[in-house]
């Protein structure tokens, strides 16, 4: 029995609206447990990158073993990641965010602390003149000019955690990463596309999404650019 002329779905074609419209809830669960994958785990490498970026622009003689530490970290491959964490946390979700917070603090450490580096040292003692103690100049003058540069790591860890998630499918907690394995395990072309397609479009919206949040964080910023083009 042949497949009906209309049913992409049976021709196996690669674009298949039919795909989304019978598999909407498979799609979208993927979707979500991308997300939140993704999210979680750089919230974390955020977390940890401030203090370490703080510690190494404190201390100089800590900025080496931060920088190399994190950078040898980037390095191993994602499979052997998961593999070394994999005592420690099991076949499970806090697997695949761990290798991924570990993977999102080279970008990040290395960009706050490029931005704390870049801060005016006369600037510094400016603040200090006017009575400012070391947690308000961190908190009020560093990291805030320290910002531009944080929020560039911060965009190039997230899409790089978006792609890097695919690869927790092998341990069943890939979001979309899942669709795309089984699909090409069965070679089951709409999936496939449908699923990287999604992925991209994840990666694009959330730096434009992060893009926005730095210009609403950064005015100075976007003036300092309107007035170089006048």
């Amino acid at each position: 029995m042949t497949a009906p002329p209309d049913d992409c779905l049976a021709r196996n074609e690669w674009v298949c609206g039919e795909y989304l419209s019978t598999r909407r809830r498979i799609v979208l669960d993927a979707v979500v447990q991308h997300l939140e994958l993704t999210a979680v785990s750089v919230l974390i490498a955020l977390v940890v990158a401030v203090p370490l970026a703080v510690l190494a622009r404190r201390w100089r003689w800590a900025a080496g073993p931060v920088l190399a530490l994190t950078t040898v970290l980037y390095t191993i491959p994602s499979l052997a990641m998961f593999s070394l964490l994999l005592p420690v946390y099991g076949l499970s979700a806090s697997l695949v965010v761990a290798g991924l917070v570990l993977y999102s603090l080279t970008l990040l450490v290395r960009n706050i602390l490029a931005g704390l580096r870049a801060v005016p040292e006369e600037t510094r003692q400016a603040a200090r003149g006017m009575g400012y103690g070391p947690v308000r100049l961190l908190l009020t003058v560093e990291l805030p000019l320290a910002l531009p540069a944080a929020m560039a790591g911060l965009r190039i860890a997230t899409v790089s955690a978006v792609s890097l998630v695919t690869v927790g499918a092998i341990v069943g907690f890939g979001g979309l990463g899942n669709l795309i394995y089984t699909g090409m395990n069965t070679y089951f072309k709409a999936q496939v596309l449908t699923a990287s397609v999604l992925c991209v479009v994840i990666a694009v919206a959330a730096d434009l999404l992060l893009l926005g949040v730095q210009r609403l964080l950064t005015p100075w910023e976007s003036a300092s650019r309107a007035a170089a083009r006048s």
